[in-house]
């Protein structure tokens, strides 16, 4: 199953659509203006929140936590390195590996891919193709997908920020 976000450039607060290959919503996902770390909501069309993505506050590297339905399915953290980002999936058994700067990597359970993901360039705004391999686990992946890039955002944005 394919699919497909695309986020706003200009919103004060994370807000965006993700759609299938048909063209039609799946679900939006919306962020919190005035938290304590990042929350992000995942709904479905029926306006049911199938995911949340919430922030741990007081860590020393990025740290998120991932609650499907309401019961916490992961804790994905951002690992230190220098070079290249690395990510671990602690509750789901899942790997990343790939290039996360050119938004071109894939989550794999056991050597086979869960989700492949993909940016699409020359748009306006980030859009991204996900490529899920088991319509069973489309909520997970696409909350990982998410987080992967809330994390990956924040450390740009801290980058820009300095310079």
């Amino acid at each position: 199953m394919k699919l497909y976000i695309k986020q706003k450039v200009f919103t004060l607060k994370d807000r965006f659509t993700v759609w299938d290959a048909d063209g039609n919503e799946r679900y939006y996902v919306e962020g919190e203006l005035f938290t304590w770390g990042k929350k992000l909501h995942v709904y479905d069309t029926a306006n049911r929140e199938v995911a949340l993505i919430q922030q741990k506050v007081f860590s020393f590297l990025p740290r998120y936590f991932v609650y499907v339905n309401g019961i916490e399915i992961a804790e994905i953290v951002k690992e230190f390195t220098f070079f290249k980002p690395r990510y671990t999936i602690h509750g789901l058994n899942w790997s990343v590996e790939g290039d996360f700067f050119a938004h071109e990597y894939t989550v794999s359970e056991n050597g086979r891919p869960v989700v492949q993901i993909s940016k699409e360039w020359m748009t306006w705004g980030d859009s991204y193709e996900l490529n899920i391999a088991d319509d069973a686990k489309e909520t997970e992946a696409l909350a990982v997908v998410i987080t992967i890039d809330c994390v990956m955002a924040q450390a740009a944005s801290a980058a820009a920020a300095t310079n």
